[in-house]
């Protein structure tokens, strides 16, 4: 009956964490019925986006302040990637924004080319709920594999002991949280998940929605952060920033280098310290950095590469364009106050590069 009971305190706390979230980040924080039509209104005032929750602290922040110097309101809904990139390809909104490059299928998908535009790198955690633990819990790659593959069950497994030597950890059962939507958060974890374990690359495989072998899903990383914390002896994967946020504990992750890694500003730089390719596509996870955090990973902002499309003016592209330019330039300002690693200077050249590559009725949009 207990479990029941946390289940059912964990689903109701991803319904209100949730709603609250839709209703108070970025922008004017509009219904769902008003963002299924509003992207082919017309409306050259308001910035419409939608996509990655992994994200969303630091892009609340980013368009308040931008509007504030500059009078533009953005209304970015938190729905997780694959609503994101659902949203762009309807055209519903004018960018989605994603923590996993789309894939061919989606790239087949669209109706047009569209481009990516790296915005900033953070860190996917392992938040754990162990009661009266004041040591920071210590995984390596195949202990984490085993626990989400759902073959380590309690928290004083051997396993997890030797790990942690000295130690005391309770015969409590340990429950796995994980994303019930579509998500590029999913899509960073599982995407880790396959490099280091043969087990999990075989059985379930990466992407951003997968069968998860056992655990109870919640939506978006509030969803998940609110699972954790609502139910002794949870375990999860949400962003950094909502683990700082909400005082979660989160766990040092081996990595390759055979160091347990501590998520930081420092330890994400250091994952994201590699050469960015010119689509932007790239994976930071299970990185050769001595010092860097092995489960990291850029986010994207997504727009279409030829802007004039049904009713949409080349005012609001300039509009998107310029907004999304300083959110890479002056907007990278608010990345470490908020846990997230500013954007490499190479990161930073080929968002530029791939800004002033789109175009508006065949002619390029920012001069």
């Amino acid at each position: 009956m207990k479990t029941f009971k946390s289940l059912a305190l964990a689903s109701l706390a991803i319904v209100i964490t949730g709603g609250m979230m839709m209703t108070s980040c970025g922008g004017s924080g509009t219904a769902s019925k008003a963002d299924s039509t509003a992207g082919k209104s017309g409306d050259d005032n308001t910035l419409l986006g939608a996509g990655a929750t992994f994200p969303n602290p630091l892009y609340s922040k980013m368009f308040s302040e931008y509007d504030k110097a500059n009078g533009q309101k953005v209304n970015y809904q938190s729905i997780g990637s694959g609503g994101g990139i659902q949203q762009l390809t309807s055209k519903t909104v004018d960018f989605g924004a994603s923590d996993a490059p789309l894939n061919g299928k989606q790239d087949s998908a669209l109706p047009a080319p569209a481009i990516h535009i790296p915005i900033t790198a953070g860190a996917v955690v392992l938040s754990y709920n162990i009661p009266d633990m004041k040591d920071t819990l210590k995984l390596t790659p195949d202990v984490l594999a085993k626990i989400f593959l759902g073959e380590i069950k309690k928290w004083n497994d051997p396993k997890i002991m030797a790990v942690n030597k000295g130690v005391k950890l309770p015969a409590t059962d340990i429950l796995v949280a994980h994303r019930s939507d579509g998500s590029g958060t999913s899509n960073i974890f599982t995407t880790y998940l396959s490099k280091v374990s043969t087990d999990w690359e075989s059985k379930v495989g990466k992407g951003s929605s997968v069968n998860w072998p056992v655990g109870l899903g919640g939506k978006g990383n509030e969803g998940v952060a609110g699972s954790i914390k609502q139910t002794p002896g949870a375990i999860g994967y949400v962003e950094l920033a909502y683990a700082i946020q909400n005082n979660m504990a989160f766990a040092k992750i081996q990595n390759k280098a055979g160091n347990f890694i501590t998520p930081s500003i420092a330890s994400i730089t250091a994952a994201a310290n590699i050469t960015i390719p010119g689509d932007a596509k790239v994976s930071l996870t299970n990185t050769d950095a001595t010092d860097g955090y092995p489960i990291s990973g850029l986010t994207w902002i997504l727009v279409y590469k030829e802007q004039k499309y049904d009713n949409r003016t080349q005012d609001k592209a300039i509009k998107m364009l310029k907004m999304i330019q300083w959110m890479i330039h002056d907007g990278q300002q608010y990345c470490a106050p908020l846990n997230y690693a500013p954007l490499s200077a190479n990161a930073v050249a080929i968002g530029d590069a791939q800004l002033k590559s789109v175009t508006y009725d065949g002619k390029p949009v920012l001069q």
